[in-house]
């Protein structure tokens, strides 16, 4: 059992707190201490009062993460509904906290005449998220607009980085250790609020056409290889609609897998496992997730 004492903090902390609400997936994993901030300057002030040696794991809106049943050891900190300040600073800067939806952002950005992240509105997570693995749809990919951040390190300090300073790849981000991004300056470009509003309305559209929107998943659990597309390899091999457990490979985009009945983090990644085999066999193409799963596994 931790032993955590915050003389000054304002958020509210958990013991052994389940997680089922903090997940797209809605498992159940508990975290050892639940900590939601009540602002930037309170996760600040309760990251110096925390010992460096327990571990610290950050949840936005748990929209791309794969809680295990044993739970996570350590400090899980919420952003979502904590960090959500979000602000224009000038004519084509917007500036958002780790916390703040994506679709929220692209929405803000349509009503004040900007235009870039409009393709936000079909990322299901946070800024945070979005910032930590370049998180991206139709087309668009976060750190294309991306001029500056503001993270936070282990000691509670935050300070402000260029994007020049990291290695942006598709579906990932070179970040140095123990820093956590906090908020994200993002540089837009003028276009009529109508406009924008018509496009992320077909985009959605789009989405809801060829996703299981509704049901309980995470997106896209692989990145696409660098040739094709994963849910086209998956279906290939015959595992639309393979079920183990409560959960299932959906029969409408191979690359989601659903929690249709209370099913266990061990059933999703499971299935997980045997998409991958089953396309490094047919294909000789080693699927990589897009999720992060973290936690420890059930005892048996």
């Amino acid at each position: 059992m931790l032993n955590l004492s915050h003389s000054n903090i304002r958020g509210t902390m958990q013991m052994n707190a389940p997680l089922t609400r903090f997940n797209t997936w809605g498992l159940s994993g508990q975290a050892e201490v639940l900590f939601q901030p009540y602002d930037l300057n309170d996760l600040s002030q309760f990251l110096q009062e925390t010992d460096s040696s327990i571990p610290i794991t950050y949840l936005g809106l748990g929209s791309n993460v794969l809680i295990r049943d044993g739970g996570v050891a350590g400090v899980v900190i919420v952003t979502h509904g904590c960090l959500n300040n979000m602000q224009q600073l000038n004519h084509h800067q917007c500036y958002a906290e780790a916390g703040v939806a994506c679709a929220k952002l692209a929405k803000f950005s349509v009503a004040k005449n900007l235009t870039g992240v409009e393709f936000m509105a079909g990322i299901p997570g946070t800024i945070g998220g979005a910032l930590a693995m370049n998180a991206g749809a139709f087309g668009g990919q976060t750190w294309d607009y991306v001029s500056s951040v503001k993270v936070i390190n282990r000691h509670g300090e935050i300070y402000s980085r260029s994007n020049q300073d990291y290695q942006i790849g598709y579906r990932s981000v070179l970040i140095p250790e123990h820093e956590n991004f906090v908020a994200a300056t993002f540089q837009l470009a003028d276009k009529q609020a109508q406009a924008s509003a018509i496009e992320i309305k077909e985009l959605l559209k789009r989405r809801s056409q060829s996703q299981p929107i509704g049901k309980k998943n995470c997106g896209s659990v692989f990145k696409n290889p660098d040739s094709g597309y994963a849910a086209e390899l998956i279906e290939r091999c015959g595992l639309k609609g393979h079920r183990i457990g409560g959960a299932s490979i959906s029969d409408k985009h191979a690359n989601f897998i659903n929690n249709d009945d209370h099913a266990s983090a061990e059933d999703i990644e499971e299935l997980i496992n045997l998409a991958q085999q089953k396309v490094y066999e047919k294909f000789a193409v080693q699927l990589q997730p897009e999720v992060r799963i973290i936690g420890q596994r059930e005892a048996s």
